[in-house]
């Protein structure tokens, strides 16, 4: 669009910082043996988003374990807002690609290496990159290991499409930054929502209530303390005292 000349791509990669960048990391493709490729195209497209689900699925396993139904409803809630906030994140990017309306860069730069075809939508912003940080950021709030894990999946999420031809990096960094506005912002709201209804189904009876609390196992990870401090001497226990 006319009032948008900042994001259109120049016809030279000299030019303009973003499209040199978009040619030097997509140029590691064209050098790269086909293997690679075929590896990075699966890993960018596929690979990536599967790690992060599967990342979602190991937090949610560990928020259950908590001592108290309350301690489990709020961390299985933030858990969940984790991929909540990557498919907000997603559904305000559509406005905003379909606003910006920029090309993919391989229709209006020669010489790319494109390993995936059929891109034929807009370009900004990225919805993998916009996906991949929502839940990373999402995450983080959650789980502060495995957030900083997902997040560096996310900026390599990002890389990946720049290599395979299919986005600029200003594509990235916006997605980047939607996927981590919508799930910092929305954050406090989705708590405030999904936290009263965590400990709704974990109050539910039968096997409903374990998808929010699993106190059996924390029962019995609290318990090993109290054995240890049961078998010490009586002396011990006297002088202690």
């Amino acid at each position: 669009m006319a009032g948008l000349v900042a994001l259109e791509a120049p016809a030279t990669s000299g030019s303009n910082p973003d499209v040199s960048l978009l040619y030097d990391i997509n140029g590691l493709a064209d050098d790269a043996p086909r293997w690679f490729d075929r590896t990075m195209e699966f890993v960018g497209e596929y690979g990536i988003l599967i790690a992060l689900v599967l990342l979602v699925l190991w937090c949610w396993w560990g928020a259950r374990k908590r001592a108290s139904l309350d301690d489990a409803a709020s961390s299985v809630a933030a858990v969940v807002w984790a991929p909540l906030a990557a498919g907000v994140a997603v559904l305000v990017n559509v406005p905003i690609r379909s606003f910006v309306e920029r090309p993919r860069p391989f229709m209006d730069h020669d010489g790319l290496e494109v390993l995936i075809k059929g891109k034929t939508d807009f370009s900004f912003v990225s919805d993998h990159a916009t996906l991949a940080m929502a839940i990373g950021a999402g995450l983080f709030i959650a789980h502060r290991k495995l957030g900083l894990a997902a997040i560096g999946l996310a900026v390599l999420e990002g890389f990946c499409r720049v290599f395979m031809g299919v986005h600029y990096p200003t594509d990235v960094v916006g997605g980047f930054a939607l996927g981590t506005a919508v799930a910092l912002l929305l954050s406090p709201l989705a708590s405030a929502l999904l936290t009263p209804l965590a400990r709704a189904v974990g109050r539910a009876s039968g096997w409903v209530s374990r998808l929010v609390w699993a106190p059996g196992a924390v029962a019995s990870a609290v318990e090993l303390p109290e054995s240890r401090d049961a078998a010490e001497p009586a002396e011990e226990r006297d002088l202690a005292a």
